[in-house]
């Protein structure tokens, strides 16, 4: 039987597939269950220091709203018995906002996608060649599936990354701009919340990113949060270091009294100078990374047209030598 199994390319790949999936799947299972019980025992210790029972609090409208096909795939994988929340949920969420997935359920979504890539790529990659036709040991065989279950792992955490360092380089180039017209909104006598409005309706084609962080503070400040609030969830929304800053001189300023038109106006021209010395920092950058393809294309093309004339006179000279010899 084993015999008949190492001969037979489809038996061994199918053998190879079903291992992965199984060692996938107990690993999960194992993983999920001392998850449970950690959320289970941190639930009764909160419940015993409260001493009150959270279970039938009121939810939320916009939860309620509207439920995506992801989210329904979600909560009805999750009614099987398999759980998908992250053991480091706050983290994974500030990343996914971060990305701009603000949604209750992404950290949930994420873990699915996630588990899905691991199990469905080397099965995807397997399938390939045998469709291929091609007959690889059963190593080259375990590492390629190996090596298509750390794409599925880590590649899902590199998009996520990549895509919040474009919205942060976004939000961060349009706020300089956002700085100057809130200054000029708040020395005509704006208030702060109206200077927010107004900055993000003048942004919304320049800089939609920005202008939807301005909007989203200026939504909570009318639905009663207060302004300390209000600007620490937008630094905590936009996840970068300018906006975080501009959140506390904001905050300070209105604890302290001082003068938030001055506390714009010196913000502004230090955001400005920031953005002026990143723009030479790029440009500083481009000789050496110019030096890359020209010595990679160029050089070698400049030495063989250099060293050809005299490679074609020594072949000329040595060989009727060598010949003649």
């Amino acid at each position: 039987m084993f015999d008949l199994i190492l001969e037979n390319t489809i038996a061994r790949i199918a053998l190879l597939s079903l291992l992965f999936i199984a060692v996938a799947f107990v690993s999960y299972a194992m993983v999920v269950f001392l998850e449970q019980r950690r959320a289970t025992r941190r639930r009764l210790v909160s419940e015993t220091v409260s001493g009150s029972d959270n279970s039938f609090a009121p939810g939320s409208l916009r939860a309620h709203a509207s439920e995506g096909a992801w989210m329904k795939l979600v909560n009805a994988i999750e009614k099987s018995g398999l759980s998908l929340i992250d053991t480091k949920d706050q983290a994974l969420r500030s990343r996914l906002i971060a990305a701009g997935y603000t949604a209750p359920g992404a950290p949930r979504v994420y873990t699915l996608v996630r588990l899905s890539l691991v199990v469905a790529l080397p099965v995807i990659m397997l399938t390939a060649i045998w469709l291929i036709g091609s007959r690889p040991s059963m190593t080259k065989l375990y590492f390629y599936a190996m090596a298509a279950a750390v794409i599925g792992l880590y590649g899902p955490s590199l998009f996520i990354r990549i895509k919040a360092d474009r919205r942060q380089r976004e939000i961060i180039n349009g706020f300089p701009d956002a700085l100057d017209l809130m200054l000029v909104c708040v020395e005509a006598g704006l208030g702060l919340e109206a200077a927010f409005a107004r900055v993000g309706m003048e942004m919304t084609d320049s800089h939609p990113l920005l202008a939807e962080q301005l909007g989203a503070v200026v939504l909570e400040l009318r639905a009663g949060r207060s302004r300390e609030d209000a600007l620490r969830r937008m630094a905590d929304r936009a996840g970068t270091d300018e906006i975080r800053a501009f959140a506390t001189l904001l905050i300070q300023s209105t604890k302290l009294g001082s003068s938030i038109a001055q506390t714009l106006r010196v913000y502004a021209s230090e955001m400005r100078e920031r953005r002026r010395m990143r723009a030479e920092e790029k440009a500083h950058r481009l000789p050496v990374l110019l030096s890359i393809p020209l010595v990679v294309c160029m050089l070698p093309v400049m030495i063989g047209v250099l060293m050809l004339p005299a490679i074609i006179r020594v072949v000329r000279l040595l060989m009727p030598a060598l010949g003649a010899g």
